[in-house]
């Protein structure tokens, strides 16, 4: 959310987020407000290098564009200081200072000279290359040129490059010649004093500038390299642009407002596969360790600060080589020993609970779709009224109406849940399974407890959360307006009531806070929702093999706004770009005029012979990528680096078992009677690289194996004096078998085998000092390799 923005009345905003300048989310417009509350979550994979990740403020105009009200940067460096907790930052102006991004390529060389009359004269030689990355300008690439300097105290010789046109990474590739000390006649001082001012107080300063013709020209940034450095060398190596010092004319800026972020980035260096072997074993055996407490999963989760850091690298991992079944089942059993009554089975957050919540986002995306998608797109773009609340009610509001349209909705969410047990995911019905069996255990003389262990996460932690916040489950594109937003509130309300009353014992209407939520449930028949919420926690509990929902209905796996080029079907087509609407299903990828129309044209997923990137210089557009199939080649512009990054590994992974993929492909373009990649002038002629082929292996779940494996080895890196504080509190225990009148250190430690914990945690630890000494050696190794100032 943000808070006292200007101008100092009411308007409408929105937020965007952005890699460098690159916009890759906007949240919703919060109207008219002067401290918008966003409450949107965005989480993505980071597909390319940035310097700055950026969060602008915009004021919405009608007619005209858009006004930035101010901008919070961050650079990638500093993203670690922020990250797991919630900061209000100071919205920065914004200006072509502060907007710099992109490096430029150099090559500086000092040249030793005799002249005529046998004096030493030292010439400095900058090769400019090239530049990458320059920002945009008005959302277009820029014609960008450079001057190069020679700076000093006296004196400030200037260069200029030619312009480049259309462009945000220029090749200039010229070359200046600058006189660095000049020979005695020309001086009073000695040449050793002149030299010894010159070098060391000279300095190169290469300014970047966007040509504005008949406009002024723009500044994109610079950088300083002193002459000092060189010496005699040559000197080659790319430079990151920076503003200007004391680019902002007044040194105190307006107070523009501010910004609350909660940011979480984590960067790891994943290691080759053979690495994780060890931790990977260890961790798989985890659901096999007796007692579970003394097992890798279950100390991960004792030793990080947050459960939630160690719980998602842990389930993915475990989901991924399918051993998360049995390690649900163990902890929830550990669980169940600490639970005193039965209406309290699962309530808690606890590792058990964490895991199967983890695991219902993961695998139960489709499923929540195809369930709820339809029910919620009616209630959030035809809104009926539905405040019961006597003293939320506004005036002229019915009450006896409102109660009507919450009925109206709560059936229809209510019906759509108890009649899908036919599409919930295999997974999610053997972990319940295992949850019902292990209460009924636990509570045997409890007839209700059995579906109270299930309905807890179907209903209470699955449905209703995804019914009060679409947008986290992507059901929604955005958060929903305050009123829509009260409307699924009641809405998840009764959805988790209704949920319970096939497994409470005593009176459902007492369990009311609310006086108008007893008076609303007065209206429904208990027996009837009784019966039907049973019927389908038995349904979802089943490990009898269900039809799978495939077989009648593609599964849904992305669609979203995108541009095509125009694939010349016609004589006439022109080769445009056209923005269309796609959609990707695990039978067919389409593409349509508009969303919900018929396809205009269709690919099915067998036809697909491979899904690459298309270089930029194509058609000199970013985020590009090219479908491959049985005709000419699909041509796609996403709208930002992250979502052509999300679709290229859609389709990757939805095609991966084609029997016909291609081995090699063109990563550029057929035009003008010729590839550009490889100068050839057959358009059949084979690629002339080879397709990408390290694609993951699960259509549905994107899980990296390997990345999971290093994310848990840097949480027990990070939390190491904990694993020892583990480790001492063992010791003690086995040395000291009385009763512990105090409380230790290692009080908040579930040890129930000191012996077997001790023998995991030893495993562990040499297990993360010999992946230490992997890294290291790495790191070492690209430090060696790598020159200062290089890529």
């Amino acid at each position: 959310d943000a808070k006292h923005l200007v101008p100092n009345k009411m308007r409408d905003f929105f937020c965007t987020i952005n890699l460098d300048q690159e916009e890759v989310f906007r949240t919703q417009v919060v109207e008219k407000s002067l401290s918008p509350y966003f409450g949107e979550e965005f989480y993505f994979e980071i597909p390319r290098t940035f310097q700055w990740l950026s969060f602008y403020i915009y004021d919405k105009s009608v007619l005209q564009k858009d006004l930035r009200i101010g901008k919070v940067s961050i650079k990638k460096e500093d993203l670690c200081n922020y990250t797991g907790k919630e900061n209000w930052f100071m919205l920065q102006p914004v200006d072509s200072n502060s907007e710099v991004q992109g490096k430029v390529h150099l090559e500086l060389k000092l040249n030793e000279l005799i002249t005529d009359n046998g004096s030493v004269c030292q010439q400095l030689v900058v090769h400019i290359k090239e530049c990458h990355g320059l920002p945009l300008i008005n959302g277009q690439n820029c014609d960008p040129y450079a001057t190069v300097s020679l700076v000093g105290p006296s004196r400030n010789d200037q260069k200029k490059t030619k312009v480049k046109k259309k462009t945000s990474n220029p090749q200039f590739n010229e070359t200046f010649y600058f006189e660095v000390t000049r020979s005695s006649s020309y001086t009073k001082k000695s040449q050793f004093q002149v030299e010894e001012e010159d070098i060391e107080k000279l300095e190169v300063r290469v300014d970047l500038w966007n040509n504005g013709n008949l406009v002024q020209d723009i500044f994109l940034g610079e950088i300083k390299v002193p002459v000092k450095v060189l010496r005699n060398d040559s000197f080659q190596a790319w430079y990151l642009l920076q503003p200007r010092e004391n680019g902002n004319k007044s040194s105190k800026t307006d107070d523009l407002g501010s910004l609350r972020l909660n940011i979480c980035y984590t960067e790891d260096c994943v290691l080759p596969s053979e690495y994780y072997t060890s931790l990977r074993n260890l961790l798989l055996k985890s659901s096999d360790v007796q007692p579970i407490s003394a097992s890798a999963a279950y100390i991960l989760s004792e030793v990080c600060r947050d459960k939630y850091d160690a719980v998602l690298p842990l389930v993915r991992l475990l989901l991924h080589h399918h051993k998360l079944v049995p390690f649900v089942a163990a902890v929830a059993e550990l669980d169940l020993k600490d639970t005193q009554e039965a209406n309290t089975v699962f309530r808690g957050n606890s590792l058990a609970t964490r895991c199967v919540d983890e695991m219902m986002k993961i695998v139960g995306k489709h499923y929540l779709k195809v369930t709820l998608k339809p029910v919620i797109d009616e209630i959030c773009e035809s809104p009926k009224p539905c405040e019961i609340d006597p003293i939320k009610l506004r005036e002229g509001d019915n009450v006896e109406i409102n109660m009507e349209n919450l009925r109206y909705y709560v059936d229809k969410v209510f019906r759509e849940i108890v009649q899908s047990s036919i599409s919930c995911p295999t997974l999610m019905c053997d972990v319940f399974y295992s949850l019902r069996h292990l209460a009924a255990k636990r509570f045997p003389n409890d007839p209700h407890v059995q579906y109270s262990a299930v309905s807890s996460f179907v209903f209470l932690r699955f449905f209703a959360v995804a019914v009060v916040s679409p947008h986290t489950f992507h059901l929604r594109p955005h958060h929903p307006d305050a009123q829509t937003s009260r409307t699924l509130t009641l809405i998840s309300k009764a959805i988790q009531t209704l949920g319970s009353w096939g497994s409470l014992t005593k009176s459902k209407l007492s369990s009311f806070k609310e006086t108008f939520m007893c008076e609303f449930f007065k209206t429904f028949q208990e027996e009837k929702f009784t019966e039907s919420v049973k019927k389908f926690l038995d349904d979802v509990s089943s490990t009898e093999s269900k039809e799978p929902s495939g077989v009648s209905e593609p599964v849904h796996l992305k669609e979203g706004e995108m541009y095509k080029r125009a694939q010349g079907r016609t004589r006439i087509g022109k080769k445009n770009f056209k923005k269309r609407w796609f959609c990707l299903t695990s039978r067919e990828f389409t593409y349509h005029k508009q969303q919900d129309k018929e396809p205009i044209f269709t690919i099915p997923i067998k036809n697909i012979l491979a899904v690459e990137k298309l270089d930029e210089s194509s058609f000199n557009k970013k985020n590009m990528f090219q479908v491959l199939h049985g005709e000419k080649p699909l041509y796609i512009q996403a709208n930002n680096c992250v979502e052509a990054s999300e679709w290229i590994e859609a389709l990757c992974r939805v095609t991966r078992c084609n029997q016909k993929r291609l081995s090699f492909y063109h990563p550029s373009a057929f035009l003008n009677g010729n590839w550009l990649c490889c100068k050839a002038t057959i358009e059949s002629t084979e690629g002339c690289a080879r397709c990408t082929a390290d694609v993951p292996a699960d259509t549905q779940i994107e899980i990296d194996g390997d990345r999971e494996t290093e994310r848990i080895y840097s949480l027990f890196t990070i939390n190491r004096s904990k694993l020892q504080k583990l480790e001492e509190a063992c010791g003690s225990i086995a040395v000291y078998q009385g009763p512990r009148k105090e409380p230790d250190d290692y009080s908040n430690f579930t040890i129930e085998d000191s012996v077997a914990t001790f023998h995991t945690l030893q495993q562990i630890i040499d297990i993360v000092e010999k992946l230490n000494e992997s890294h290291e050696k790495y790191q070492k190794k690209r430090s060696s390799s790598a020159k200062y100032g290089s890529e």
